[in-house]
């Protein structure tokens, strides 16, 4: 575990992954007080990118449970093989093991048994090698799964009725994500450490440009990250996040753009922009004016004379 907020950013660093000196030091808290650590905030800000930063720096599998509406225990934490179970119990007749007081019982005992037990990403991050437990969308879900979460959130354990406690030998790293297109409820907040992930200030996202597109021609992503800035201070449905930015400003460099071009930023703002009223309120005069903006804003600065 990396001793030091300076020497949790190097690691995040060290994966591609630009953090401001606030996250870096919740990320840094969560991992020294073994704390789950819960990432809300709007889409493409990077809040996934994070756990995968820190499984891959730890060293650690990453286990991922991405959630949905309807997801229930036994797709996330466990589920009994009942057709193997079926057969373990036709063989046992079968085999005559269950005409004595004695064989049944041991086939009752033996049916639930863990190698009849089928492990989700909640059981496997718990019993397997060490792991990055991501809870990815946990506003997808519906509010009772949420109640399924807190044993593990406070104890690093699952309770299976039929065996017992599962305790984890090495705690996971727990990371949540959550878009906040629902309120996630006080007793799962109250269990983590909370962060707010917002879109990169201009400084930051060239900076995150530099290290995933360390081609990129300056002055290209001086201009990209300008326009995309000037688009989230606009009226738009859906403002682009970080992914949006590098995928476009990769795009625009497998077209071999050194600079920003109106009809070239028409032409690719499928890359940017993933709601066609937006695409369409982006077109014509309107892309024009933010290429002119990012242009001027991304200009060098003349010397002041002495």
């Amino acid at each position: 575990m990396p001793a030091t907020v300076a020497d949790t950013e190097a690691l995040l660093a060290a994966g591609g992954y630009v953090a401001d000196r606030a996250l870096a030091t919740t990320v840094h808290l969560a991992l020294a007080m073994g704390r789950p650590l819960f990432l809300e905030g709007e889409p493409g800000t990077g809040k996934t990118e994070i756990a995968k930063v820190l499984a891959a720096g730890l060293g650690r599998r990453l286990v991922r449970l991405q959630c949905y509406d309807g997801l229930d225990l036994s797709a996330a934490a466990y589920e009994w093989n009942h057709a193997r179970q079926l057969m373990a119990i036709r063989l046992a007749e079968a085999a005559g093991e269950t005409e004595s007081e004695t064989g049944r019982a041991a086939l009752e005992n033996g049916i639930y048994d863990r190698r009849f037990l089928q492990e989700r990403p909640l059981l496997s991050a718990l019993s397997g090698p060490p792991a990055v437990l991501l809870i990815d969308e946990l506003d997808r879900a519906d509010e009772p799964f949420e109640a399924f979460l807190l044993e593990i959130l406070a104890d690093f354990q699952l309770s299976i009725p039929e065996i017992g406690t599962v305790r984890a030998d090495t705690p996971p790293v727990v990371v949540l994500t959550s878009n906040r297109t629902r309120e996630v409820h006080d007793a799962i907040r109250r269990r983590c450490l909370y962060q707010w992930v917002d879109y990169p200030d201009a400084r930051r996202e060239r900076a995150i440009l530099r290290a995933r597109l360390p081609g990129l021609p300056e002055q290209l992503s001086a201009q990209v990250v300008a326009f995309v800035q000037a688009v989230r201070a606009s009226d738009f449905f859906k403002y682009p996040g970080v992914a949006e930015t590098i995928d476009w400003a990769a795009a625009l460099s497998a077209l071999n753009a050194r600079e920003l071009e109106p009809v070239l930023v028409e032409e690719t703002l499928g890359a940017l922009l993933k709601y066609q009223d937006d695409i369409a309120k982006l077109r014509g005069e309107e892309a024009a004016k933010l290429v002119d903006a990012a242009r001027a804003a991304a200009a060098p600065r003349p010397a002041l004379p002495f």
